[in-house]
């Protein structure tokens, strides 16, 4: 994890450039909701963001795992430039999302929508970088020199919460998705998710070189 702390210059000037870019992020980018959870989870989820991330992508050797880093940064050319950077950010979102049980192409499409892939965008609620993570989350299962904006500390985040959302929620990817974006109860983000990840980022890959898939569901009351 990145060792910058959150009230270092750098981060200062990051997060001031975040706040003017805020009216333009996306339409459906909320806030994760803090909810009261027991020692033992709140345990399970600081070791898993404490964990020293990988730089390489989960199968990163395998043709199959290369053709999707090839074809991913196709897509993503437009909106990130610069191929080394796209390359490091797309590595990190394979790794982050197959090691939470997630599939990274939804990670993609939530990145879409919460932040339209701006490492520095912060939302009006606070809601920091590619994931758009809120920083109670930093005092509850993380460390002080946690920095957001770091992108391995961002999705390190964003997939052990999005991931702790579906096993509350058994699973159910709609509901989960609610949660995370703090508008349970409401179809607008789980639908605007599906929709990117469906539309812009699906990708045929063996299933052996696959997560373990959440059960999409419905509807916000599909149990």
């Amino acid at each position: 994890m990145s060792r910058i702390g959150l009230n270092t210059p750098l981060t200062a000037l990051a997060l001031a450039a975040g706040l003017l870019l805020a009216s333009a992020r996306p339409a459906y980018a909320g806030a994760q909701m803090y909810e009261p959870m027991s020692a033992s989870v709140r345990a399970k989820l600081s070791k898993a963001v404490a964990d020293t991330p990988v730089r390489q992508a989960a199968f990163a050797d395998t043709p199959e795992v290369r053709a999707w880093l090839d074809e991913m940064s196709r897509r993503l050319e437009r909106r990130m430039p610069d191929e080394a950077t796209r390359r490091d950010f797309l590595n990190t979102v394979h790794y982050e999302s197959i090691r939470a049980g997630l599939d990274p192409e939804l990670v993609l499409g939530l990145i879409e929508v919460e932040s339209g892939f701006r490492k520095y965008a912060v939302s009006s609620a606070t809601a920091m970088g590619y994931m758009q993570i809120m920083p109670f989350w930093v005092n509850v299962i993380g460390a002080p020199d946690h920095n957001l904006f770091h992108l391995r500390t961002n999705l390190r985040y964003g997939t052990t919460i999005l991931r702790h959302y579906l096993d509350i929620e058994r699973g159910n990817l709609f509901r989960a998705l609610g949660r995370y974006n703090g508008s349970l109860g409401k179809p607008e983000y789980p639908n605007a998710v599906l929709a990117a990840w469906r539309n812009r980022w699906s990708y045929a890959v063996p299933p052996g070189n696959r997560p373990r898939q959440a059960r999409v569901g419905t509807s916000a009351h599909d149990g």
